[in-house]
């Protein structure tokens, strides 16, 4: 089976304009971008695309001291997850309190998450969704 990627046209002749962008701080790639009128690099696009096309799927995790993403398979169930991080994890899975990540970015906080209703408990039968921020309970 073949698969076919759609690439603008405007890639096509944005090598230079990519290249400019690694030289740039944060502030100024945006502004950068925002001049040609686009939201992401092409670079940052055609990765994003990939890594659909293969079926993989980002969430994450998140606590005082970091945040971490972790990739998993389009369709897997929330135990599957649990276990990217630790088998245990996966082996002794009960539950996952869920809540999109940009629920969480404009709400500030699990706790105002809840308060909101957009933290959920979720239980084995659960897709996970590209951009779920999760934290498992388990017991082993």
């Amino acid at each position: 089976m073949s698969a076919r990627i759609w690439i603008p046209r405007r890639w096509l002749s944005a090598p230079r304009s990519e290249s400019e962008l690694v030289d740039l701080s944060p502030d100024e790639a945006r502004e950068f971008l925002s001049g040609l009128g686009v939201k992401e690099s092409g670079v940052g696009t055609l990765i994003r695309a990939v890594y659909h096309l293969l079926g993989l799927r980002t969430y994450f995790t998140t606590g005082e001291k970091e945040t971490r993403a972790w990739t998993i398979r389009a369709g897997d169930r929330a135990p599957a997850a649990a276990g990217v991080i630790h088998s245990d994890f996966e082996r002794g899975f009960i539950a996952a309190e869920t809540v999109h990540f940009e629920d969480l970015i404009r709400l500030g906080s699990f706790a105002k998450s809840r308060e909101a209703g957009k933290l959920r408990v979720e239980g084995k039968e659960y897709l996970v969704k590209d951009g779920d921020v999760m934290e498992f309970r388990f017991n082993v």
